[in-house]
């Protein structure tokens, strides 16, 4: 049960409420919340840059007259100096670092290292966007602590000095989607939070479509090339975040801060400052109120096998045998119609039937892909896994805006960064099944299929938030 006394600062039970309203419809408020959304585009690069940096590139024989050489699919067996690279060595960790014939545990370590870094990252940076840094300084510390991580990659000498950067990176990464999300959509109005909420993703798809662009303009470049091009933008932005973005009206009204979008918010909410802030406050009201709890495990639920195609399918793509540049840029254009079908179905359908169908969806067409085709079958697989990889862009689109309503303000960023958690321990094994994948594709496809529909099951038994307005307070959430 959860103490009668708040376990997180109230401010004369939201009489300021009125004022954040204001405080919301700020002409200013759009276009900031358009800004803070643009964080989702770095957050979309770093999170597949590994697709091409780390990727096996093309070998061809030295002897066209080698027959031996000529009918083997792998160099491993072949002897020293019967083969070489199609490319410059550099333009991969794979072929500078002689790993072609490393096991996959060790061929996809960096990227497991990346998302391992979300996961530790999630859990000690989310619950500080609900106590002393607020949604703002937690979405600039994010976004320096990636972008200064990501730049020091390119000095890396092995695979260990590597992962060991990536996991940094992905330690800042882990908060910056939650904070951007949350904050844009805090800033807001009703009428424009799932607007900005699509925004965010759009932005999203930006990022991850802009990734193999660049990879094909520099596969002749090194490999470090990729990561300066996309951190040093990323390092600029954040600097300009810092100066030009406002703190959540409604985190500080919760909080009683003293910084404000209008001096009458600001004069209310002095009363209340100053005040003692447990860093795991948030995660305390969590663990102690039942319904709480059981709707942030069934979100987390869903969030896990959604998770295993959003992150699975773009490191699988090259296993269906076409070509990977257009494989990841299908998938990435994919998250256009991902955005415009999320914005359809939040305006018009219920979250939870939503997310049923598009997880049950997703997974049909993931199992298809599992199958062994070739020639024009093979070219219908890529679409299904186009469609597969689509449905779970929308699916997670719709659980992401559906866990900021079902959470309250006082808790909401930790909430949404345990979801995201959930997501990235599917990130941590994604690339492990889906190097697995290139011998067999039940491991892979397969697992990623019957994963992502029995999980979607999770979100019938959550209530529903279509229409409704955010909760500030567990007392709140309570009688919803």
């Amino acid at each position: 049960m959860v103490d009668s006394a708040p376990l997180l600062p109230r401010n004369s039970d939201l009489e300021s409420n009125s004022v954040i309203k204001a405080c919301q419809k700020s002409s200013n408020n759009l276009l900031q919340a358009i800004l803070i959304a643009f964080a989702w585009v770095f957050d979309g690069q770093q999170s597949f840059i590994t697709i091409f940096t780390d990727a096996k590139p093309k070998w061809k024989c030295l002897e066209p007259t080698d027959q031996i050489c000529k009918q083997t699919s792998n160099p491993c067996g072949l002897q020293p100096g019967s083969w070489t690279w199609a490319s410059p060595a550099n333009t991969s960790i794979l072929s500078e670092w002689g790993l072609q014939c490393a096991n996959t545990v060790l061929s996809s370590l960096p990227s497991s290292a990346f998302f391992a870094g979300c996961l530790v990252g999630g859990l000690l940076l989310s619950t500080l966007a609900d106590s002393v840094l607020g949604r703002k300084r937690l979405l600039f510390l994010s976004c320096l602590i990636m972008s200064l991580a990501g730049s020091m990659t390119v000095i890396s000498p092995n695979i260990w000095v590597y992962s060991a950067l990536k996991f940094v990176s992905g330690f800042g990464r882990s908060s910056v989607g939650t904070a951007a999300l949350v904050l844009s959509m805090e800033i807001v109005d009703k009428q424009w939070r799932e607007k900005i909420g699509v925004l965010g993703f759009a932005f999203y798809m930006l990022g991850f479509l802009t990734l193999p662009i660049m990879a094909y303009i520099s596969q002749s470049f090194s490999w470090r090339s990729l990561y300066l091009w996309t951190n040093i933008p990323s390092f600029c932005y954040t600097i300009t975040i810092y100066n030009f973005v406002p703190e959540s009206p409604r985190w500080l009204a919760v909080y009683g801060r003293n910084q404000t979008c209008f001096s009458e918010l600001h004069d209310e909410l002095n009363n209340g400052a100053d005040k003692d802030y447990n860093f795991f406050a948030s995660m305390k009201i969590l663990c102690t109120t039942r319904s709480t709890l059981w709707r942030l495990i069934l979100v987390m639920i869903a969030s896990l096998g959604i998770s295993f195609v959003y992150f699975g399918m773009p490191f699988s793509a090259g296993n269906l045998g076409t070509n990977l540049y257009l494989s990841v840029a299908l998938n990435a254009l994919s998250e256009l119609p991902a955005s415009l079908l999320t914005l359809l179905l939040t305006a018009t359908m219920k979250r939870r039937i939503s997310i049923l169908i598009l997880t049950t969806l997703s997974g049909l067409f993931s199992l298809a892909c599992a199958l062994d085709a070739a020639g024009v079958a093979g070219k219908i697989q890529l679409a299904a896994e186009v469609i597969s990889y689509c449905s779970a862009c929308t699916a997670f689109n719709v659980l992401l805006i559906y866990s900021a309503e079902i959470f309250p303000t006082a808790i909401r960023n930790t909430a949404i960064g345990l979801v995201r958690e959930a997501g990235l321990l599917a990130g941590v094994v994604a690339p492990i099944l889906a190097a697995e994948g290139q011998n067999n594709r039940f491991w892979s496809f397969g697992f990623f299929g019957l994963v992502i529909m029995l999980c979607g099951l999770s979100c019938l038994c959550l209530p529903e938030t279509k229409g409704k307005e955010l909760t500030d307070h567990i007392e709140e959430e309570a009688n919803n």
